[in-house]
């Protein structure tokens, strides 16, 4: 077994690790919870209106792209070596993959950020997370629905909804569409990203998702005609927290889901919106009950407990 072989194996089993993977899952949505009002701030330090899609997509375009440069230098500084290129038909999966995950869940996400306040955002977005536990039922065997998975994710969304009690801001009918479209599509991409990660270094699967889909936005940003041109010295910080943000993202997720069953990880999407609220009301100005937040971490929390009870059953 060569020292490569024997880094990824271990990062493999590191990943597959049920406590390490609850708490890689719950940063990952941290993360991801975040991007939503560092995006919405972004567009007030580069001056970027919500009707201006070309330049909202070049925002995107440049973040994605930045972030596969950490993917890349993460994936060189764990496995000892810069991750290796695959060839042929494995190289235009990647690829496509980037396109779809990456170019066209983003151009809906962003153009629905500039529409949407973060609260009614987040509950839109948070529907990614029992859309996973539904689309793996009928996926994998081993992956089946059952009694806990149902409640959990029940009582996990009904902790999203108590969170933004009286809290829902109002949003177009196309942010809506547009936040719903993304949301699908970033559920449907988890099972081709799994698959994908079983053929491939993951670091250089994430490289290639964030970097081809970033290029495209970027290409058709500028060909619309967009332009970025920061108006205050926090922008460009902002835009590097959020290409950190993608980086890391991308590989915590697609090592989580190329190593556990696709309806333990997607659970987690139940943080990110609280975390989305939560950020909102300090970044954003938008208002904050505390009391709504506190018993929506406890639904939250119990909804990932019950959807991780088979796991432990399964143990026992």
């Amino acid at each position: 077994m060569t020292d490569k072989t024997s880094r990824t194996a271990k990062l493999d089993a590191l990943f597959a690790t049920p406590v390490f993977a609850v708490i890689f899952a719950f940063l990952c949505n941290c993360f991801w919870g975040s991007a939503f009002p560092f995006i919405k701030m972004g567009y007030r330090l580069f001056a970027i209106d919500s009707a201006d899609t070309a330049s909202i997509l070049c925002f995107a375009g440049v973040r994605f792209m930045l972030g596969s440069l950490l993917v890349l230098l993460a994936g060189a500084l764990l496995e000892g070596r810069l991750p290796s290129l695959p060839k042929g038909k494995v190289l235009a999966e990647c690829c496509a993959l980037g396109l779809w995950q990456t170019t066209t869940q983003y151009a809906f996400y962003y153009a629905a950020v500039a529409l949407l306040t973060g609260a009614f955002g987040g509950i839109l977005n948070s529907t990614q997370s029992f859309l996973g536990v539904i689309l793996a039922h009928f996926l994998y065997q081993s992956d089946r629905m059952t009694p806990a998975k149902a409640a959990g994710c029940a009582v996990g969304f009904a902790g999203v909804l108590v969170a933004t009690i009286g809290n829902h801001g109002s949003g177009s009918g196309w942010g809506i569409f547009r936040m719903m479209a993304a949301t699908v599509i970033f559920t449907v991409s988890g099972p081709w990203n799994k698959s994908v990660t079983k053929k491939a270094d993951s670091f250089m699967v994430c490289f290639l998702n964030l970097g081809v889909g970033g290029l495209a936005l970027l290409v058709l940003g500028l060909a619309m005609g967009g332009s970025l041109h920061p108006q205050s010295p926090m922008g460009v910080p902002v835009l590097l927290y959020l290409a950190f943000v993608s980086g890391a993202g991308y590989v915590l997720w697609a090592l989580l889901m190329k190593n556990n069953p696709v309806s333990r990880i997607s659970v987690f999407g139940l943080v990110n919106p609280v975390v989305n609220v939560l950020l909102s009301a300090l970044l954003n100005g938008e208002p904050l009950f505390e009391w709504q937040y506190l018993a929506a971490l406890v639904l939250v929390c119990v909804g990932i407990w019950l959807v991780n009870r088979k796991g432990k059953e399964a143990r026992a």
